[in-house]
């Protein structure tokens, strides 16, 4: 039978220096998904494995101040939202390069024939998925990630975005609402090719 968390956590913390086993094992366990959620909270797939490696830095030098008043799985989530909410934060201000804007479309080195790019994206659900995320703006995905993506709870979300929870049920319905009706008609769209 595997080893619970709290017990890999306090293996981590009662080992000898340079005796990282407990905690890589933690992060194994829970890498896959922290990844994932970095991605669908900041739509980016170049900074996901980055971020979710910060999260893992800042939960080994700060696993001593974990007091076990919650899982070892919902203060790494938590850990991943904050620094998350943070790294949006941070590139607030910086402009990025919109690979869909028509003007960059007509780049030669850019393109590419769109029946093959439409192929490999009616392949894959998760492309689908992803990409319907990636259409919704940060006020009803962030929520809704947290909510059914980490189990976060209605107050969790609330606490740390940072809003009311009446504000959060109520993005989290229009979050649904919308990736519903987007993914139906994205995943008809790819059905269609």
């Amino acid at each position: 039978m595997a080893e619970q968390d709290e017990s890999l956590l306090e293996r981590a913390r009662g080992a000898a220096e340079g005796d990282l086993r407990a905690f890589e094992e933690l992060v194994t366990r829970h890498r896959r998904g922290i990844v994932a959620n970095c991605r669908h909270i900041t739509r980016n797939p170049n900074d996901a494995e980055d971020l979710a490696q910060e999260v893992f830095v800042k939960a080994y030098f700060g696993m001593d101040r974990f007091e076990g008043r919650s899982t070892v799985r919902h203060w790494l989530q938590t850990i991943k939202v904050n620094h998350c909410l943070n790294h949006l934060k941070k590139q607030a201000g910086k402009q990025h390069v919109d690979l869909e804007d028509d003007s960059l479309r007509e780049a030669p080195q850019l393109s590419t024939p769109a029946v093959a790019e439409k192929q490999a994206e009616a392949g894959s659900e998760r492309r689908i998925i992803q990409r319907v995320l990636d259409s919704m703006s940060e006020t009803v995905r962030i929520p809704l990630v947290l909510r059914d993506m980490d189990d976060l709870s209605y107050e969790e979300i609330a606490q740390a975005l940072g809003i009311g929870l009446s504000a959060v049920k109520m993005r989290i319905k229009r979050g649904r609402e919308e990736f519903r009706s987007r993914y139906a008609e994205m995943s008809g769209q790819a059905r269609a090719v």
